[in-house]
This record gives structure tokens, C-alpha cells and sequence, in this order.
């Protein structure tokens, strides 16, 4: 049997099959979105405006946020005029504010422009996007803080929920800057960071999208985090200390999380397609920083079925296991644990209760794709925990092909005969199966 292709390995065919489930989920929900003005000033920006068109045609409820850092800090050097920063934070005299409007008000037009887009070459061909900008963010003043006046620097004290609401009901993407009114009508010069943290979590958003220069956090090997939870946000920058893009959008990422935002991506505007990836296929393409770990292991239910049937009948099929029915599945189905990711199931075990002291482990099978890692080592030690709640002493596994992976987990080879009577009297002779026993 030829074995299913991998995510890198589908066909355009395949990918958008498997895109399917995403496309479902995603259609209505509302999404956030914050770029810095670093991205907008990349060449492939306009490949971004074409993935926002197409988020937008599938039904999504979009949020952009732009920042304008580097444009403002031309503008003002055009101008002659110096704005420090402190903290990382912008100390903004009166006099620059016109330098900050202009370079603020042309990215908000020139996305305005770009989402206008039409021309029948082009991925925006029929799009008919409408942008909405305005009044849509108050601010209050920055103030004074550790002996520094900030001036027209300010932070945001209010979102306008019900319009920004009714335009996104409209089929409308909202456009948000980095810039806010005050009720006496002075205009502050805003975080953009947090300016998204703000509208997605008054909002209810579903999901809070950063778009940096890397691809998302990266570990101490280097290698790229595909997910974390806040408190291992919490960690993390506890040993950064340092006031760079990416430790703004841990620090928002973090809060949105708890603050009922469940799901903020970081990931990449440098990387062609990296916001397609990371929203419609299983691994994506960055970061996912959750309010719950985004891959659990948990009791399988009925509505499990299915997916146990299309991880089991492969293996099945190699003679690797036993064939499990449909039928003997639904009525087992209190045995089973599953590793579930995204609504997908990618591992699963059963844990059969022999007598009054010990239980089989089987049907022990991880996704192809996923079987690099501590999965089933994982998946093995829920079901060993699960054992120990019912005070029983004893594992036993029964295998033809993976023998040695589970004396790696503890477990040594013993005879037939070992086996409780009523699992000995069951045994398959045929298959010649190994007896493996581990003692809790």
C-alpha cells in the first residue's frame, strides 16, 4: 500500500481537499490582522493584499491593523525633525504630528488602493472589496512616566465595537492605524501592536494575526515553536529581556490569549503564501500561541470513530493489527485515547481491562506524518496514568512489529502463559504475536 502523501508532498488537488475543513471553520469568524509599516514597504506586499482578498471572499470578517514605523520615521526626517524613543515607545512633540499623519494616511490609502484592485490579470479580478477606515479608535495621552513626557504619544482607551461591527456585517474590511482620537478631538500617535490587542479582544475576535519579519518564535536549538501556551510565553521572555517586534507580539499574544482571544498566529509577511499556509493546513506555517495546548490528549468519544477508522485500516491492512469493525469500534469506544490536533485525529490506544490487577494496551497507532517525536511515548503514558487511577498493577502489549519500541517504554518480553487466563484463552497462535508486561 502506498503511503499518504505528506502535507509538502499533496497536489493542488489534494491541498484544497484537505483545505476543506478550514474553509468551514473559518467562514464568518472575525480575524485581526496587524502588519508593521516594515511589511507594507516589502515587494511582495501586494501578494498579502491578495491573500486578504481571498480570506475575505471565503467568508472571513477581516481586521487590518497597519503600523507605520519606518514611513514615519522618513517623514520626519524629510521635515528636519528628531522624535527619540524610550522604552521602545515613541515620544511624540506636537510639531510632528503632521509628519506622522501624512506617512500613517498614505498606507492607509495605498491599501485602500491595493484592495481596489481589479484588473482581470490579476488575483483580484471580481473582488469588489470595500475598505473602511475612521474614527474607530479613542486614545487617551501616554503621560508622563518614569520623568518623561511623551506629548502626543497615546494608548488606546476605547474601541467602537458596534461600528466597526456593522461594517464588518456588511461584507466591509475594516482598516485601523496606528493613530487615535480623543474626546477633545486631539489626535495621539498609537502602538500598533496595541491597537490590535485592543479591537481583538473588545471585539470577541476568533483570531489575532501577527505578520513579522520572522517566521514565528524560535526556540534555543533554533528551530521554529509551532505552538505555545502563555505561560511558556511567560517564560520565554523572561529570559529575552528585550524590546523587539517579536517580543511585542509575545507580550500581546499572551494577554490576547487571556483575555478570550484563543488563538494568535505569528508568522511571516517575508514568506509568499505563509498566511494561506498557517490558516488552512493542519501544521501551518509559524507560531499559534493558544489559550489551550493546540494538540491534547483526551478519551476518545463516538464522534471519534471515523477518524480511528482512517488511522487504524492502514496498519490494519500491513496486518501490523488486528481489524477493528466500524461496529466493534462504536461499542469499544470507552477503551480508546486519541491525540486529537485541530479536529483531527492524529494518534490513538486502547486500554482493555483484564482483571482486577492489569489491562492491554493495543491498538496503538500514530499518523505517518507524526510519528517522529514522543507522541506514542506520550499517548502510552495517559493510558498508563489512567491504569494507575484504577489501581491496576499491570500493562501487557501484544505485537508482531513493535516489540522493541516498547521495551524502550519500560516493558520486557514474557511468555504466553503470562497472560491472564481469560486474555490466553483469546490468544491469536496464528500471528505469533509477542507478549510484552510492564509492572506500575
Amino acid at each position: 500500500m502506498q503511503p499518504a502523501p505528506t502535507q509538502t508532498q499533496l497536489t493542488p488537488v489534494h491541498w484544497f481537499r484537505n483545505s476543506a475543513p478550514y474553509i468551514n471553520t473559518h467562514r464568518g469568524k472575525t480575524f485581526v490582522v496587524m502588519f508593521g509599516g516594515e511589511a507594507v514597504a516589502q515587494d511582495n506586499f501586494n501578494s498579502l493584499i491578495h491573500d486578504f482578498a481571498l480570506l475575505h471572499s471565503l467568508g472571513i470578517k477581516l481586521v487590518l491593523v497597519h503600523g507605520a514605523r519606518p514611513q514615519v520615521e522618513q517623514s520626519l526626517k524629510n521635515r528636519g525633525l528628531d522624535s527619540t524613543l524610550h522604552a521602545d515607545v515613541r515620544i511624540t512633540p506636537h510639531e510632528a504630528m503632521p509628519a506622522i499623519l501624512e506617512a500613517v494616511g498614505a498606507i492607509r490609502l495605498q491599501i485602500e488602493a491595493q484592495l481596489s484592485m481589479g484588473l482581470a490579470n490579476s488575483p483580484m479580478y471580481g473582488s469588489r472589496i470595500d475598505a473602511i477606515s475612521g474614527n474607530f479608535v479613542s486614545a487617551k495621552p501616554f503621560g508622563v512616566r518614569d520623568g518623561i513626557d511623551y506629548q502626543m504619544t497615546g494608548e488606546v482607551r476605547s474601541i467602537d465595537v458596534d461600528a466597526i461591527r456593522h461594517n464588518l456585517d456588511n461584507n466591509h474590511i475594516v482598516i485601523l492605524g496606528p493613530t487615535g482620537f480623543s474626546i477633545t478631538g486631539e489626535i495621539f500617535n498609537l502602538l500598533a501592536e496595541d491597537v490590535a490587542l485592543t479591537a481583538a479582544t473588545a471585539l470577541g475576535a476568533d483570531k489575532l494575526i501577527f505578520l513579522g519579519e520572522q517566521d514565528g518564535i524560535m526556540g534555543r536549538d533554533g528551530r521554529l515553536l509551532h505552538e505555545m501556551i502563555p505561560n511558556e510565553v511567560d517564560r520565554l521572555l523572561r529570559d529575552r529581556q528585550d524590546q523587539s517586534e517579536i517580543s511585542h507580539f509575545l507580550r500581546c499574544a499572551a494577554s490576547a490569549c487571556r483575555q478570550g482571544v484563543h488563538r494568535t498566529h505569528i508568522i511571516s509577511y517575508t514568506k509568499d503564501g505563509a498566511l494561506i499556509e498557517e490558516l488552512f493546513t493542519r501544521d501551518g506555517s509559524g507560531t499559534l500561541v493558544s489559550h489551550d495546548p493546540y494538540e491534547e490528549i483526551r478519551r476518545a468519544t463516538i464522534h471519534d470513530v471515523i477518524g480511528l477508522l482512517e488511522l487504524l485500516k492502514p496498519l490494519e491492512e500491513q496486518g501490523i493489527l488486528i481489524r477493528r469493525s466500524q461496529e466493534r469500534l462504536e461499542q469499544e469506544i470507552e477503551f480508546y485515547s486519541v491525540i486529537e490536533r485541530d479536529g483531527t485525529i492524529l494518534g490513538c490506544a486502547a486500554l482493555y481491562p483484564l482483571d482486577v490487577q492489569s489491562a492491554e494496551v493495543a491498538s496503538l497507532a500514530i499518523h505517518p506524518d507524526y510519528r517522529k517525536g514522543s507522541r506514542g511515548a506520550d499517548l502510552l503514558a495517559f493510558l498508563e496514568q489512567q491504569a494507575r487511577s484504577h489501581s491496576l498493577h499491570h500493562l501487557y502489549a501484544l505485537t508482531t512489529h513493535t516489540a522493541h519500541w516498547f521495551v524502550e517504554q519500560g516493558f520486557v518480553e514474557v511468555a504466553v502463559d503470562d497472560l491472564p487466563a481469560p486474555r490466553r484463552a483469546n490468544y491469536d497462535h496464528t500471528r505469533n504475536s509477542k507478549v510484552l508486561k510492564k509492572h506500575l
